[in-house]
């Protein structure tokens, strides 16, 4: 690897670059020897405020979101750390809601910099770029200082660097297979993983699992005395119907019912994800008293999820969404089901190559009238003719193109889907997916930052 540079970082640009020098985000050794040799370098940032921490293998960002939401809404001062990011690195940083801008991250860079190397050389591996990330978050909260961090997980849980954190709230969004190579190859061996941050005396927030999966996480919390929160039973969704630019949902928190909440993001999964984000924040102020349900609505109605089944474009409508497993994306289809009526959806979908692309693009499959095979910039990328091999095995060779260049792909599909739209009622659209990295360049290329 590249040392870090001598000097401090004078643009956002040199602080992105000497991070990327590091152990890339893909090459994990799991061990926190290093991280917490980092934080210990620094002043243990991370024990400056309270904070709840989220893992899960989908909807841990959209609930990250949606808890620092209704924290602010409270009054309280939050940071939210959240990977990967979308269009920029600054992303995985926020204070008060709002990503740090260039000046701010480059500050955050260069406070924790001159350590970098005091760590490396009393290590056996290098510090890598998520945990100098994770370092950056937790340092820049605490100078803040917020009243509560939101901490998302990189990877797994009880190995990931953000865990040298002792959350009072842990959230385990729905477990099913993703990084098996890294986690374990069955929904309970990877959950056995994720259940390290319900951290002794806890509060673990658990949305609806599989059997085998709550057995585990039930086991870790009675092993170190957490209370438990289950989905379905202390706490869930009461209500929803689909409406004009979201849903209309009703909630069972841990301590009341919410009704006529209107929140503007689309699908049950994002139901499911406000009722996890609305436990772990009554959980985390404490008390037997409700929540203001004015607060909990306004909080609600001010959601934005970037990627999650966005709309950035319309004549055709172009929707992103960031599904990179099946689960992802039995959730994504079942929400465009729910809420739209496209036809024909055409897709353009380009994958990571250690994904399980035919699993997502069989869930996608009933969905879907064609599909444009591409890749994103990124040396990890699936090639795009690759892609399509496994595409003609599900769609066939009819309802496949290829076209190796996002920007090229998403302008065929347009085009097939203005072909293709029918009566009034419906019109074409088209749905880019199957990674945060296609979704993040397409945002970028179709105008899609706020």
């Amino acid at each position: 690897m590249n040392e870090p540079a001598a000097r401090p970082a004078q643009t956002f640009a040199e602080a992105e670059d000497a991070l990327l020098s590091r152990w890339p985000e893909t090459r994990l050794e799991p061990s926190l020897d290093r991280i917490l040799a980092f934080t210990e370098l620094l002043g243990d940032p991370q024990r400056a405020y309270r904070s709840i921490h989220l893992t899960g293998t989908n909807g841990k960002t959209s609930t990250a979101r949606m808890i620092d939401a209704l924290l602010r809404a409270l009054d309280l001062r939050t940071g939210r750390f959240t990977s990967p990011h979308v269009e920029k690195m600054s992303e995985r940083i926020s204070i008060d809601g709002e990503p740090l801008d260039d000046e701010a991250f480059v500050r955050a860079f260069n406070d924790v910099a001159p350590y970098t190397h005091l760590v490396d050389a009393t290590q056996p591996h290098p510090l890598s770029f998520f945990e100098t990330v994770v370092a950056m978050a937790y340092a820049a909260f605490a100078d803040a200082p917020v009243d509560a961090a939101v901490v998302e997980v990189g990877m797994g849980g009880a190995w990931d660097a953000t865990n040298v954190i002792d959350a009072d709230v842990a959230v385990i969004t729905p477990i099913a297979l993703d990084h098996a190579q890294y986690l374990g190859d069955t929904p309970a061996a990877i959950a056995r993983e994720k259940a390290g941050i319900i951290k002794p005396g806890a509060v673990a927030i658990v949305a609806q699992q599989s059997a085998d999966v709550a057995a585990v996480l039930l086991e870790r919390a009675t092993e170190v005395g957490a209370t438990l929160a289950r989905e379905g039973l202390e706490f869930g969704v009461a209500g929803r119907a689909p409406a004009v630019g979201g849903q209309m949902i009703a909630l069972q928190g841990l301590r009341a019912r919410y009704d006529e909440i209107f929140l503007p993001l689309y699908g049950a999964h994002q139901a499911q994800n406000a009722a996890m984000a609305l436990a772990a924040v009554e959980s985390f102020v404490g008390g037997e008293e409700p929540l203001d349900a004015e607060l909990v609505r306004a909080a609600f109605a001010e959601m934005t999820s970037p990627g999650r089944l966005e709309i950035v474009r319309r004549s055709p409508t172009i929707v992103l969404d960031a599904a990179h497993n099946p689960h992802g994306a039995e959730a994504a289809a079942a929400a465009l089901e729910d809420s739209f009526q496209f036809d024909p959806l055409i897709g353009v979908v380009g994958v990571m190559g250690d994904k399980d692309a035919e699993g997502l693009l069989a869930a996608f499959e009933p969905h879907l009238a064609h599909v444009v095979c591409t890749q994103n910039s990124t040396d990890r990328a699936m090639p795009a003719e690759t892609l399509a091999e496994v595409a003609r095995e599900i769609y066939g060779e009819d309802r496949v193109s290829v076209v190796p260049r996002l920007a090229e792909a998403i302008d065929e599909a347009a085009a097939l889907a203005e072909a293709g739209s029918g009566d009034a009622l419906s019109s074409g659209a088209v749905l880019v997916t199957g990674s945060v990295v296609t979704v993040g360049e397409a945002r970028v290329l179709l105008g899609g930052r706020k």
